[in-house]
């Protein structure tokens, strides 16, 4: 039986840019689905660091994107375009979304849906889009990581780092991080890290030239930038990768390229929300193959630190910036 859809839906938006207190509840109405999107009725969307850059008014939707916050969900497919193979209303997906997903409903192309199995719950499915494809481009792509190299994460406990340790770990890396205090590290450690660095204690740079034995790491996954570059190449073992994937710390970084030269390192980054479709396609394509098994099978399951109802977005912001919370944070907006 074909679900009706209402004109109008819950969402959340701001009128204006701050903090997180400008977040309200209001009714919009239900996105338009274009022939290659499919409409998800939302049981949950996941809160990701973009979403508070957002709302702070300094990252904006791209052309054409949705203004409503929310970069991933997962649901039930509940209509679907005239490009959009057929059979694919009432599945239960998890959707890399260009926005929109903090509400009732959420248009996403169909290419950048993974199926959610029946026995994986919808908070755990909405909790990972944004960081799978975020870390699996960066990590493996990007940064070519094979199996017995060592990679140094900042920000472990964060939605990226959790991810990066639990696939990291699942593809044969040894996986060192960084962490604010000793709850975070042991956090780290008990999902796997190797070694978990308070950097508030100790010098990162030093901690992973003992622990290597001065040889260093093979790949840098950075979300700080600013001043962290510098001593990121010191971390890097010859032909290390240095991927950059936030500037959480600045946009500038000094740099000696001479030892860039000496050490033939290589300075990459990327961000994902302004790829193109068939990128995202291809991307989600890799993941399914390699990746999503692991998390459909149970072997893998992300770090939900808290959940918040839809209406209380401003909150689930607010642990966000208050850098406390441990994973990831979701938004109920139906539940399963």
């Amino acid at each position: 039986m074909i679900e009706a859809i209402p004109p109008m839906m819950q969402a959340i938006g701001f009128t204006e840019s701050g903090g997180p207190q400008v977040l309200v509840p209001g009714q919009v109405p239900v996105p338009q689905v274009g022939a290659d999107d499919v409409l998800i009725r939302v049981a949950h969307a996941g809160v990701n660091r973009p979403d508070c850059i957002q709302r702070q008014g300094l990252y904006p939707a791209p052309p054409g994107a949705s203004p409503i916050l929310g970069l991933e969900v997962a649901g039930t497919i509940v209509a679907t375009g005239e490009h959009v193979p057929p059979g694919m209303i009432s599945h239960r997906v998890a959707a890399l979304t260009p926005g929109g997903g903090y509400a009732d409903y959420c248009a996403a192309p169909w290419r950048h849906c993974l199926a959610v199995p029946d026995d994986m719950p919808l908070a755990e499915a909405a909790a990972l889009p944004e960081t799978l494809f975020t870390v699996w481009h960066n990590l493996f792509e990007r940064g070519f990581a094979r199996d017995g190299e060592r990679v140094l994460v900042h920000g472990g406990t964060s939605g990226i780092g959790t991810m990066a340790i639990m696939l990291g770990k699942a593809f044969g890396l040894e996986v060192i991080v960084t962490c604010g205090d000793e709850r975070k590290c042991t956090a780290a450690r008990h999902l796997g890290a190797d070694l978990a660095i308070n950097y508030r204690e100790q010098d990162f740079v030093e901690a992973v030239s003992a622990h290597t034995a001065g040889k260093g790491v093979d790949i840098v996954l950075d979300m700080v930038s600013g001043d962290y570059v510098a001593r990121n190449i010191k971390c890097l073992a010859e032909d290390g990768r240095h991927v950059t994937i936030a500037v959480l710390g600045g946009m500038r970084a000094e740099i000696n390229m001479a030892l860039v030269m000496s050490r033939r390192l290589m300075l990459t980054g990327s961000t994902l929300r302004p790829r193109s479709d068939d990128f995202k396609a291809a991307l989600a394509d890799e993941i399914a193959e390699n990746a999503w098994p692991l998390f459909a099978s149970g072997e893998l399951r992300p770090v939900i630190d808290r959940s918040f109802p839809l209406a209380d977005a401003a909150s689930a912001h607010a642990l966000m910036e208050a850098g406390e919370h441990v994973g990831k944070i979701v938004l109920e907006v139906a539940g399963d």
